[in-house]
C-alpha cells in the first residue's frame, strides 16, 4: 500500500474577511498523480502556495517525506524534494534551454559549484551533461541552444518541467500546466506528464477536465476554501455534490 508522501492537516488561511482555506485535510500518496480541481477562486493556488512554502498558514500543518515542513522556506522545501511549476511560465528568457536547465542543476548541486557567478560554472562540463539528460526527458534535445524567450509556449512549459526535474524532486507540484496552451500543446503536455508520472509523484492543479480524468489516480475537489470530495476520477464524476458545485450539473 502506498504511503502518504504529502500530508496536510487542518490547513487554514484567512485574508481579511475571506476564508481562503478552511481546515483542509489532504494527502498525496507516493507514486500517484493526485489532481486538485475546483472553480475559479476556490483556493487552489493559495493551497499550492502553502504547500510550496510561498505562504504560511494561520493554522494547520504540512508534512512531506516524513518531515514537518510547515515552517520551512521555499528553497528548503525544494531541498527536501518539492519542485513547482507556475501558471505563468517561469524561465530565464535570455538564456538558452541548456543554460536554464544547467542553472537548475547547479542550484541543487552539492559538488561545490559556485552559484554566484555563471562564468566559472561554464567550465564544469558535468553540469551541462546532466542538464542534457533532463532536456531529453521533456523532448527539447533539438533546441538546447535556443533562447528560452524564442520557444513556443508549449516548449517553454516543457523547459520549466525540465528545470523542475533538475532539482531531482520526490514530488512535482504542477500549477495549471495546460494554461494558455492550444489543443496540440495540451496533448503533448498530457503525454509528457504521463511519462513523468512513471518516475515522480505529481500534485496537479488543472482546469482541463479531460486531462485531469486521463492523468489522475485520485482527484480532490476544493470549493470556497473547503475540500468537499476526494476519490477516483469515476467517483468524482458520479458525485452529485461535485457535479452541482463544479462540473456544471444543475439538477
Amino acid at each position: 500500500m502506498a504511503e502518504a508522501l504529502l500530508s496536510v492537516r487542518g490547513l487554514s488561511r484567512r485574508f481579511a474577511a475571506v476564508d481562503a482555506l478552511n481546515e483542509v485535510n489532504f494527502s498525496v500518496d507516493a507514486g500517484e498523480v493526485h489532481a486538485l480541481i475546483g472553480p475559479n477562486g476556490a483556493g487552489k493556488t493559495t493551497f499550492i502556495h502553502h504547500v510550496s512554502g510561498f505562504l504560511k498558514p494561520d493554522s494547520g500543518s504540512i508534512h512531506f517525506a516524513g518531515q514537518d515542513v510547515t515552517a520551512l522556506s521555499m528553497h528548503q522545501r525544494v531541498a527536501a524534494g518539492m519542485a513547482r511549476s507556475y501558471q505563468i511560465t517561469n524561465v530565464f528568457r535570455g538564456l538558452s534551454v541548456l543554460d536554464n536547465v544547467a542553472l537548475a542543476v547547479q542550484g541543487r548541486s552539492d559538488a561545490g559549484s559556485s552559484f554566484r557567478f555563471w562564468k566559472p560554472v561554464a567550465a564544469e562540463q558535468r553540469l551541462f551533461e546532466e542538464a542534457q539528460q533532463f532536456i531529453q526527458q521533456v523532448g527539447l534535445e533539438k533546441q538546447v541552444s535556443t533562447f528560452a524567450g524564442n520557444l513556443a509556449h508549449g516548449d517553454q512549459r516543457a523547459l520549466e518541467l525540465a528545470m523542475a526535474l533538475a532539482t531531482q524532486p520526490k514530488m512535482l507540484l504542477l500549477d495549471e500546466p495546460m494554461a494558455g496552451a492550444g489543443p496540440e500543446e495540451s496533448a503533448r503536455m498530457v503525454e509528457l506528464i504521463e511519462h513523468l508520472a512513471r518516475h515522480v509523484t505529481i500534485l496537479l492543479v488543472e482546469h482541463d477536465m479531460a486531462a485531469v480524468f486521463r492523468l489522475a489516480d485520485r482527484v480532490s475537489v476544493l470549493v470556497n476554501g473547503q475540500l468537499i470530495f476526494t476519490g477516483t476520477p469515476d467517483e468524482v464524476r458520479a458525485d452529485p455534490e461535485v457535479r452541482r458545485a463544479y462540473l456544471g450539473d444543475g439538477s
